[in-house]
């Protein structure tokens, strides 16, 4: 098992994925992880759907203009919703849960890629909430923040550098 530290270092936005699938048993420990997630008054209000079909997946390829293709290549995503109406801070909270699922992956040997969706648009009169909506089947009252694409990683990329770290954005009791 890696350090917190290791894994805030070494887990990096994978974007080529090995042709090769996700066992259920590393799906189940990275939504574990999600599941045990804090929220606002512990109101939990995520949703997650498990998209392995890769049907689907080449479906979800095009839900922008740009940042999702490899999509078309991942064995599995995790679509991360929540109930609006549950809490005034539902995009932290799926947030968090979705932060939380990237961290079980790179801890589980797996890659991950964040993908936005809230806020975003596939075409001039679509949302990409609204696209993705259609394909999983999404019941009204939820919302989508995002995507996690995970797989076994297929490109290398180096542990952050922490000679980078920019402390200047750091103050101490005051600006």
């Amino acid at each position: 098992m890696n350090t917190f530290n290791e894994l805030a270092k070494t887990r990096r936005s994978i974007r080529k994925f090995q042709d090769r699938p996700v066992e259920e048993d590393k799906l189940k420990n990275i939504l574990k992880a999600a599941l045990m997630a804090p929220s606002s008054k512990r109101c939990q209000p995520w949703q997650f759907v498990v998209v392995d079909e890769q049907e689907k997946l080449l479906q979800m390829s095009v839900c922008r203009e740009m940042g999702c293709k490899f999509l078309d290549g991942a064995p599995a995503a995790i679509i991360v919703l929540a109930e609006e109406s549950l809490s005034d801070v539902w995009v932290e909270d799926a947030s968090i849960a979705a932060a939380y699922m990237q961290l079980a992956a790179e801890d589980l040997g797996l890659g991950s890629c964040w993908i936005q969706v809230r806020n975003r648009m596939k075409s001039d009169n679509q949302t990409t909430e609204d696209y993705l909506k259609e394909i999983i089947n999404a019941p009204e009252g939820l919302r989508i923040e995002c995507i996690i694409a995970i797989g076994y990683k297929n490109e290398e990329k180096n542990p952050f550098d922490e000679t980078r770290l920019k402390w200047d954005k750091v103050k101490k009791n005051s600006f």
